[in-house]
Formats: structure tokens, C-alpha cells, sequence
């Protein structure tokens, strides 16, 4: 079964990003399913109901796919309405038998803007918000993905009938060349998955994120009801096109001002660093410190040597920011024959911050800052961090507009303020955004759900070879994570390209990775095997694309890569 072949996203660029999966209901988050999921209550309703009319031109019929079912696993289905003020109940969104998901053929006659899943209702009804999902554990996390299909297999083959419903979701957070004239069902669905992420706590942000998020989405509803910039405008094309081109020439230099490409540039200074220790009130220490090439060098001061030196190559590197404290700190996990050691460094300002963080990135990667990307990177951290900061006072007054807090922030963020606390919040951190168009209203969404530590990594319980205890097995794009079931503190991180072959031994139901350092084996406790299986080969395909406009997809590699079979 491929996405393809059913047609399901005609007109939605890089279909591959995209899977089905069954809806679950919280009787599913208290236990595993190692053996696979079966059809679940809100698959198959007990009355069958006639297939929808996407048509927007019928307006005597339904409105198409509705808002989106959030009861089931991360973020949201590919369905969602007009955003015509109505609110839509996500139990009755369901795919039809024919393959009118959505006609477009990407005629840019067609204003993208103008499709109906480019927009979202603006607010759900009761039934949507009681029926999320709000898994309270790592292990629930983890058991949000025991309802995606098998890819190999058609749909008939795995219980699925007509007028059962199905969620279309985005399974690979590996977003590819998002580009708001083509992809505005894209970067749509992808922002509602965003938000219901959010919503649900399926991820963890800090206040001032929260806020930033709930005035991103405030935005959105506010340039949904006014005209938009013209997309097709060819200056834009141009101005893309030099813009890909000066990239293009300044090739790995940081600048046109820097042009010697012999000295590899270094960042150093004073800095406080700590290697934590449990059953140690030891603190943070001074150090000047110095980061070149790939490696972090220690020094008690600036004349003395060098009392360590570190290897940031395929480190985890995850901001500890908390902008109301002044606090900018910055956790290394750095790989070792032993497992992961872990560093942390705290920066005195924001401007010192940004700049480290986005060295230790690049390091991360194997990547100096003579790379073009280092200063975009520092840019992307300033950014960010400027839009947490409240403003010093709102462009608009809570008497303005209607905010209901419950669908815009996270139910631990309100459980903490007061309702009046929380939209005077949000109105703060909206005039940081209040220029901001519909589409780099969500693009600024799904950039900020990006950079949080713990975007794109889809868990798994499993038990290891030889292990005494179930673990957590983190998947992302670049690199599998073993972790520790009650904490999430990472234990090893294995990266792709140390990756040599990976399969599984159906007889064991047991998934195998060989890498260049160890091999590893274990059992997927939460999900069927073929699950995990099709993540690790899902993201090596996703790896291989490139830029070329010809390209087309490959599904005999997909299948080859994720089937599991050899």
C-alpha cells in the first residue's frame, strides 16, 4: 500500500512524509501491543455513514473532511474543513472510498490558499477537546504509535472496510523544501499537527514558548479572515532564485567579508561549565573556553593549558533556556565507549548564547563555523528567543477578540495561571507577531514546534539483547536514541551514518541495527516490530531526496527500505 496508489494526496507534495494510522482511544495508552494493533472502536462505527463531498463549490451538502481527530496518535489527520467560523466534531472526519481527498493538480490558476484543507476551523467544538488524547507518561507517549499501517500491505489485507476511518498523518518529521506557493495544504496540515501536539503535551515547551505558540495561533485566525500577498508573484521567484545563488557562490565561507578559508574560524571566551554528577551539591565553574573545529577546549584562564578537550562530533546538543530567569544554558550529551557523558554550559547574555548554541549545532554535526549555514543558525536562535519576550504592551486589548485559553495552551500552563493572566500573556507576545501574514504566521509556528529539544523523536517501549528491563527507544530523522523509560535521559545515541544494515528476525520478531561500532538487537514491546522497521528505513529514504524538480518517487526503494523482508 502506498500513499500513491491511493491517491489520497493528490496535489500535496512529498506524499511519503505522510501515513495512515488507526484512531486510538485512551484504553490504548494502558497497555502494549507488540503483536500489532487490530480495528479499534473509532475505526469502525457501529452504523455506517455515506463517504463525505469534499466539494466546496456544493454548499448545500457537507463541508468535506472536518476538523481534525485529535484522539489519536501525534499532531493531527490530514482533514480539515473551511475556515468558515463553524465548529466540526473530529469523531465524524473520515476518508471515502473514492479519491476525491483532494482535486488539485497544482495549477497556479488555482490559488493554493483558496484549497480547503489550506484552512483549519477556527476553533473545536467540546466533542474535539474531550476527545484528545493527553498521554501522562513517557510509556503512553511511546503507545501513540501503535496504530500506524503497515506500508507493505494493502489496507483490505489489514482489516480496514469501507466507511472505516483512518488518520492521515504526517509519520516522518522530515519536512522537505516547504515552500508556501506550492504547499499550503502542506504547511496547513503540518501546523494543525503542530498545534495538537502541543495541546495534548505529546511535547514539552517552556511558558514563554507556550505563549509564543498561542500568539502564533491567534495570528492565524486573525489574517484567516483578510486578503492574502499573492503567492505566483514572479519578482518572489527571482528573488528566490539570487537569493539560492549567493548561497550557491559563498559556497562554505561565513561571509563575503571573510574570505580566507585557511584559518578555521574559533569561538572562545569566559563561560560557566559544570559535568553533573548525582549525589554532588558540586556547581557550575568558570572556564575560558574555546570551540574550534569540532572540539570544545577547557582552560582555567586564558594563558593557562588546557585542562580538557571534548569531541562535540554526534553530541546532543539541547538549550536550557528560561528567558523570565535570564537563564541560557546549554546540555551537551557527548558519545563514549561507555554510553553518553553529559556537560553543561551557562552563558551570561542572549548574544553569547545564540552564538555557542549554533557552533555546538554545526560541531554536532561534524560541521564548523565556516560553514554558510552557522550565521542563518545564530539568527534562527535570536529570533526565536525575540518573539518569547513579551512586548510592553499589547497591540490589542482582550476586549478586542475572543481568546479561549483551553485551545491555545497547554493544560499545565493553565493550571498554573489564571485565565485573565494567560490571555494578557498571549496578547504580549502577540504584538511581537502582529505583522506576520497567514502563512509566516504557521511557518513561524511549525519553525518554533522545530526547535524544541524534543521535536521529531517518535518513542518506542522495547526491551534490548540481554536487558533486564524495559527501555525507551527514541527514532529521528538522523539517529536512534536508547533512553531511560521513567526519565527520558538519553543512554546512547546511535547516528545514521554510522549505520551499516538493519532487519528483522520475524521468527524472534526481533529488529537488528549493525553500526560501526556495536550492534544492537531488540524486541518492540509497545508496537508491532515492522513499526519500528519502517521509521528507521522510512527516514534513510527521506534522507536520500534532493532539490531536483524531475525527481520522482521511488517506491520500489521505499518498500525495499521499510518492507523489512530481504
Amino acid at each position: 500500500m502506498s500513499l500513491k496508489q491511493l491517491d489520497f494526496c493528490s496535489g500535496i507534495r512529498h506524499p511519503e512524509e505522510l501515513s495512515l494510522c488507526r484512531p486510538l482511544t485512551s484504553e490504548h495508552l494502558k497497555r502494549n501491543y507488540p503483536r500489532g494493533l487490530g480495528c479499534t472502536p473509532r475505526q469502525r462505527s457501529k452504523e455506517p455513514t455515506a463517504g463525505i463531498n469534499l466539494s466546496q463549490n456544493n454548499n448545500n451538502k457537507s463541508d468535506g473532511f472536518l476538523t481534525p481527530d485529535t484522539s489519536g496518535s501525534a499532531g493531527t489527520p490530514l482533514n480539515t474543513s473551511w475556515n468558515d467560523g463553524r465548529n466540526y466534531s473530529p469523531s465524524t472526519a473520515m476518508f471515502n472510498g473514492n479519491s476525491s481527498f483532494l482535486n488539485y493538480s497544482g495549477d497556479s490558476s488555482i490559488s493554493a490558499t483558496d484549497l480547503p484543507l489550506a484552512h483549519s476551523p477556527r476553533t473545536p467544538n467540546e466533542e474535539a477537546r474531550h476527545g484528545v488524547l493527553r498521554p501522562k507518561s513517557l510509556t503512553e507517549r511511546a503507545r501513540l504509535n501503535s496504530g500506524w499501517l503497515d506500508s507493505s500491505l494493502s489496507i483490505m489485507e489489514q482489516d480496514i472496510r469501507e466507511f472505516d476511518t483512518l488518520l492521515l498523518r504526517f509519520k516522518f518529521y522530515s519536512f522537505y523544501d516547504l515552500n508556501p506557493k506550492y504547499d499550503a495544504v502542506r504547511i496547513n496540515q503540518i501546523y494543525e499537527q503542530a498545534k495538537w501536539a502541543l495541546l495534548a503535551e505529546e511535547i514539552d515547551c517552556t511558558e514563554e514558548e507556550m505563549m509564543l505558540f498561542a500568539a502564533l495561533q491567534v495570528q492565524v485566525n486573525l489574517q484567516a479572515n483578510h486578503p492574502q500577498p499573492d503567492i505566483y508573484h514572479d519578482d518572489e521567484d527571482v528573488e528566490t532564485a539570487l537569493t539560492d545563488l549567493q548561497v550557491t557562490l559563498e559556497g562554505t565561507l561565513i561571509s563575503k567579508g571573510k574570505s580566507n578559508i585557511t584559518n578555521v574560524p574559533e569561538l572562545s571566551d569566559y563561560l560557566s561549565f559544570m559535568k553533573p554528577k548525582r549525589f554532588t551539591l558540586k556547581g557550575f565553574k568558570r572556564y575560558y573556553i574555546v570551540l574550534r573545529d569540532t572540539y570544545l577546549n577547557l582552560y582555567k584562564s586564558k594563558d593557562s593549558e588546557s585542562n580538557m578537550s571534548i569531541s562535540l562530533k554526534g553530541c546532543e546538543v539541547t538549550p536550557d533556556v528560561n528567558l523570565s530567569h535570564g537563564k541560557y544554558g546549554i546540555r551537551l550529551e557527548v558519545p563514549n565507549h561507555e554510553g553518553m557523558t553529559e556537560y553543561w554550559i551557562r552563558c551570561s547574555s542572549e548574544e553569547q548564547y545564540a552564538k555557542w548554541m549554533a557552533a555546538c549545532r554545526l560541531a554536532a554535526k561534524g560541521k564548523t563555523m565556516a560553514d554558510s549555514s552557522y550565521e542563518l543558525e545564530v539568527k534562527s536562535i535570536q529570533d526565536f528567543l525575540s518573539m518569547q519576550k513579551p512586548a510592553p504592551a499589547a497591540v490589542i486589548s482582550p476586549s478586542q477578540i475572543d481568546i479561549n485559553p483551553d485551545d491555545m495552551v497547554a493544560p499545565r500552563f493553565i493550571r498554573k495561571l489564571k485565565s485573565q493572566k494567560i490571555i494578557q500573556r498571549i496578547l504580549e507576545a502577540h504584538a511581537n507577531v502582529k505583522d506576520l501574514n497567514l502563512m509566516e504566521a504557521k511557518l513561524s509556528y511549525i519553525k518554533a514546534w522545530q526547535a524544541l529539544p524534543e521535536f521529531g523523536m517518535s518513542l518506542f517501549v522495547v526491551r534490548f539483547d540481554n536487558g533486564r528491563r524495559d527501555e525507551l527507544l527514541g527514532i529521528a530523522f538522523n539517529r536512534l536514541m536508547r533512553m531511560d523509560l521513567s526519565t527520558g535521559d538519553h543512554i546512547k545515541t546511535w547516528r545514521y551514518n554510522t549505520m551499516k544494515v538493519w532487519n528483522v528476525n520475524w521468527e524472534v520478531r526481533q529488529v537488528r541495527v549493525q553500526f560501526e561500532e556495536e550492534n544492537v538487537a531488540f524486541s518492540c514491546l509497545s508496537a508491532d516490530c515492522k513499526v519500528v522497521h519502517e521509521f528507521i528505513g522510512g527516514y534513510i529514504f527521506l534522507s536520500m531526496r534532493s532539490k531536483d524538480q524531475n525527481q520522482t518517487l521511488n517506491e520500489d526503494l521505499f518498500h525495499k527500505l521499510t518492507g523489512g523482508w530481504v
